[in-house]
């Protein structure tokens, strides 16, 4: 065996054992679920995060020692990729084992000379495997009763502990499916029948059935929330139906699910068929495989890039003290990077941002949010650049870019779905829209900081309205944890001097918070005050902040649904007589 198939099969080898120990950490999330260890899920999450990162450390040693002088020769990478193509032919999780050669090349050459001849920029084998989805889920007929069927669905997808009431829980499911696909759908059909993923997908605090039903030849995506009463038993808390729901439920707000998908392409294109408006890449990553979502995402873009003609111009909206953010017309992400000085009063350093981003990678999301694909190096096209654009980054952040020719090369960029400002949103709303989307904001505040996350700076400027209508967190250079803030009342003047000073009296620390300041972050907006103000006044008191801090202190994990409240399910808890 010569060096470079030694090279390339240690590349391989490492793959396999990040794949079966990233399959190890995600089969225990079902026992976790079933013994409500929450803070252990949350762990466990955090685990898989980072073991990608571990793992291609540990394979860049070992290459760099079979390797030897060989490992910086890019014509020794050009014959290295050619052999690892052959060796993953036919392999039934290709793609992200191509992912993991990049990522080793990557870590080699400091995210430079990225060129398809090196690496997999594109895939030699298509971008996708070519797999049978059918093998996925399990297919239940309407040819008895719809509640036969339900049960038959809720017995094989039972945990070890009981369910609290399966009885009311498949009558919730039956009158919820008869009331909403009445009359479209008719299970009557003789083809009618249910097609359900066939593991949980697990997160936070929730289980989830995933799947679809299928009548008169047209299908409706359907999802069963599977809650755990910490009492020793678990219930179905709601259905949610259409695309719309399922996408929110794996919205790029949210954590990475843990699921056993041991052939994780059957998953991503069936769930591309319940959620068509959903990019491939965000499915990888909302199923843990973020890396391969990156590289998903590049693809796409640069084809996008290269089907169109429009200029980057800096996004709409107020321009930020500590990113720089420009956008494509045509394009549904913007690209943020970091200034070289920021300006005043901000006081941090490019390396302290770059910490706060890794946080939010890592931490829970709660849907609130966004995540972010970070790149090195990335090269564009000059030329779609406004002259505007490079006047701007020619000011603020000149040791990020460099112009080589007809190509402008990055040197750190985050990308990010692109949102509409809520400051920019609230100038047209209606009265109606008013009131939705402060109680949205509100609600965003709240869930983040039962997340254990302070945002720092809640200008509305900085947070985004998706096309779902959430209210969404994306300016995380003041984030922290919500137990490392010290929240306080501003304390009562106790001389004129004292009331008249234009400075505070009173001494503040760093991490000290005044929630009545909080009102500020209105100033020019009136009308949405109002609204904040009668939904979300407690924000405004310090014992409101005090009071998550002692929960999350005691080790308290909060629910976070996916979905509206309203659409709950009435649940009456089960009733046991008492012994004699």
């Amino acid at each position: 065996m010569d060096t470079r198939e030694r090279f390339v099969r240690t590349i391989l080898n490492g793959f396999e054992s990040y794949f079966a120990e990233f399959q190890n950490i995600t089969l225990a999330a079902s026992t976790r679920f079933e013994n409500a260890d929450w803070l252990g899920l949350r762990h466990t999450s955090i685990q898989r995060i980072d073991l990608y990162k571990a793992k291609v450390k540990q394979v860049y040693e070992y290459v760099e020692l079979i390797a030897g002088d060989e490992l910086h020769n890019h014509e020794f990478w050009r014959a290295a990729r050619h052999n690892y193509a052959e060796l993953i032919s036919g392999h039934n999780k290709f793609e992200i084992a191509e992912t993991f050669f990049n990522s080793v090349y990557c870590a080699v050459f400091k995210h430079r000379k990225i060129r398809d001849e090196y690496a997999f920029v594109f895939s030699p084998h298509g971008d996708i495997p070519p797999v049978d989805v059918s093998q996925v889920y399990r297919t239940y007929k309407v040819d008895t009763s719809l509640s036969a069927v339900l049960e038959n669905i809720l017995n094989d997808y039972a945990f070890s502990i009981p369910y609290e009431d399966q009885d009311r829980d498949i009558e919730n499911i039956r009158m919820a499916i008869e009331t909403y696909l009445a009359p479209r759908f008719d299970l009557n059909d003789a083809d009618a029948e249910f097609q359900i993923l066939a593991h949980h997908f697990f997160r936070n605090k929730g289980a989830y059935i995933v799947g679809r039903i299928l009548a008169n030849g047209e299908s409706m995506p359907i999802v069963l929330p599977i809650l755990h009463n910490e009492a020793g038993g678990v219930y179905v808390d709601t259905i949610l139906f259409g695309s719309d729901k399922v996408s929110v439920l794996f919205s790029f707000t949210r954590s990475y699910f843990l699921v056993d998908a041991t052939i994780p392409a059957q998953w991503v294109l069936f769930l591309q068929q319940l959620m068509p408006a959903k990019p491939i890449s965000e499915i990888y990553s909302a199923m843990g495989h973020n890396k391969h979502g990156k590289t998903y995402y590049h693809r796409c873009a640069f084809r996008h890039m290269t089907s169109t003609d429009d200029k980057f111009d800096i996004a709409p909206g107020i321009k930020g003290m500590v990113m720089s953010v420009f956008t494509l017309p045509s394009y549904d992400f913007v690209f943020k990077i970091i200034k070289d000085k920021f300006t005043p009063p901000k006081e941090m350093t490019r390396e302290q941002v770059k910490q706060k981003y890794t946080l939010v990678k890592r931490w829970d999301r709660a849907g609130r949010m966004a995540d972010t694909q970070e790149f090195t190096n990335l090269a564009f096209a000059r030329e779609r650049f406004s002259d505007e654009l490079m006047e701007e980054l020619r000011k603020v952040a000149p040791s990020v870019i460099e112009e080589h020719g007809k190509a402008l090369i990055i040197k750190h960029v985050y990308v990010e779905r692109r949102m509409t400002p809520l400051n920019l949103y609230l100038r047209d709303a209606t009265d109606e829209q008013v009131q939705d989307v402060m109680d949205e904001y509100g609600n965003a505040i709240k869930q983040l900081a039962a997340a254990d996350i302070f945002p720092g700076d809640m200008l509305l400027k900085n947070f985004g309205v998706t096309r779902h209508g959430r209210v969404v967190f994306y300016d995380y250079d003041e984030i922290m944890p919500l137990t490392d803030c010290n929240f306080r009342i501003i304390p009562q003047p106790r001389t004129e001097a004292e009331e008249m000073a234009s400075q505070p009296w009173y001494t503040v620390a760093s991490n000290d918070i005044f929630p009545e300041e909080f009102r500020l972050f209105f100033s020019g907006n009136q009308r949405a005050r109002q609204v904040f103000d009668t939904l979300h006044s407690e924000i405004y008191d310090a014992s409101y902040w005090q009071g998550l801090q002692a929960k999350i202190r005691s080790g308290h994990v909060e629910d976070f649904f996916p979905y509206r409240r309203e659409l709950r399910f009435n649940r009456q808890p089960k009733l046991v007589s008492e012994s004699a």
